[in-house]
């Protein structure tokens, strides 16, 4: 089970965040979902998901996901990953488009229940992006 849930968690990085493909997130996504650390205004579920994986990708048109580590232990998956984008699409976080290049590290824990993410949690370092994007001086 825990190679499966791996596959699963591994398709989020590198078909939804990074291809786009925000479709397979109602196949990867579990209804009981529960983000523990959603976005501002994020909605519930895997709609709430589509539209944080859009807002990130419309603001970097080029995102990339890198998974560094993916490490398995019964229902839960922990990642750590880093992706890179060009600030050059919409205003991000109030930001208007800075043409800037960044790298944004981060480690996420999910919870899987019958091969789907029913939870997740995110530490992100949210800090080192806006330093990189120009609004901390």
């Amino acid at each position: 089970m825990s190679e499966a849930n791996k596959d699963c968690v591994r398709r989020l990085y590198e078909d939804v965040w990074t291809r786009g493909k925000v479709g397979l997130l109602d196949t990867l996504i579990g209804a009981a979902y529960v983000d523990h650390n959603p976005a501002s205004g994020q909605a519930s579920g895997a709609g709430g998901v589509k539209a944080r994986v859009e807002t990130l990708r419309q603001a970097f048109p080029d995102l990339r996901f890198a998974v560094e580590d993916l490490v398995a232990e019964g229902d839960l998956v922990a990642a750590r990953f880093s992706w890179r984008g060009t600030h050059k699409g919409e205003a991000f976080l109030g930001i208007p488009p800075s043409g800037k290049a960044i790298l944004v590290r981060g480690m996420e824990f999910y919870r899987l229940r019958d091969g789907k993410i029913v939870e997740h949690w995110d530490n992100v370092d949210e800090l080192g992006m806006l330093t990189q994007l120009g609004d901390l001086g």
